[in-house]
């Protein structure tokens, strides 16, 4: 009982230590006070029935108290809940694939987060940053990803470019990380809706070969 005791206080550290020095992930604002969905309860399961499967010996030592792992889930669910059931599972099947150990909360918390630069995507102010100097048409700039085309429109153009950076780029950033978040769980967002060129573009005649195209008319019919 008493390696369950230091665990759960262990746990206890690590949901605050996270929760003080972890970037916010993609979703909910930070401080929710929602409880959770029922979609997270399910994935979280999910989670610890994967680490018993793949850590048995480790998990059964780590969680041989029952009551004191429903305590470590609920301490779980707290820090986990700001990012979406399937980033969740996703942040597990990472941690399996890649380590031997059980991992802590930080860890899977680090696992969920995953790393943008894998996928192309700039840090959150240099995404804001492309978003304000951006040109217009919009849907034709050379994007160095769809998730920050998206972000600005998404955050409106016009408030981002007649508002202060204090104002603007925590809006930006709040879309900007749910667009990374869809994006390193495997979405492919959609390119910038560039309009597509007539196939045929017609110029006016001037006046001039107006009157020449009539002539040539009149002298084919003999007028």
């Amino acid at each position: 009982m008493q390696d369950s005791n230091k665990l759960l206080q262990q746990a206890q550290r690590e949901i605050e230590a996270s929760s003080k020095t972890s970037p916010t992930a993609a979703g909910p604002a930070e401080g929710r006070t929602a409880a959770p969905s029922d979609a997270h309860i399910d994935a979280l399961n999910e989670v610890f029935a994967l680490f018993r499967i793949n850590y048995h010996n480790q998990y059964y030592k780590a969680y041989s108290d029952g009551a004191v792992l429903g305590q470590i889930k609920k301490l779980w669910l707290e820090s986990l809940q700001k990012f979406d059931p399937d980033t969740i599972r996703r942040g597990a099947r990472e941690v399996i694939e890649t380590s031997d150990y059980l991992p802590t909360l930080n860890k899977m918390m680090v696992a969920c987060q995953g790393d943008p630069r894998k996928h192309g995507l700039k840090d959150p102010h240099a995404a804001y940053v492309e978003a304000c100097q951006a040109p217009s048409p919009k849907t034709a700039f050379n994007w160095s990803h769809p998730a920050v085309y998206h972000a600005g429109r998404a955050s409106d153009w016009y408030f981002l470019s007649s508002s202060t950076e204090r104002a603007a780029f925590p809006v930006f950033e709040q879309h900007y990380k749910r667009l990374c978040e869809r994006v390193i769980n495997g979405e492919t967002l959609p390119s910038p809706d560039t309009p597509a060129l007539p196939e045929h573009t017609e110029t006016p005649l001037s006046n001039e070969e107006n009157q020449r195209r009539m002539q040539a008319l009149r002298d084919s019919l003999d007028i």
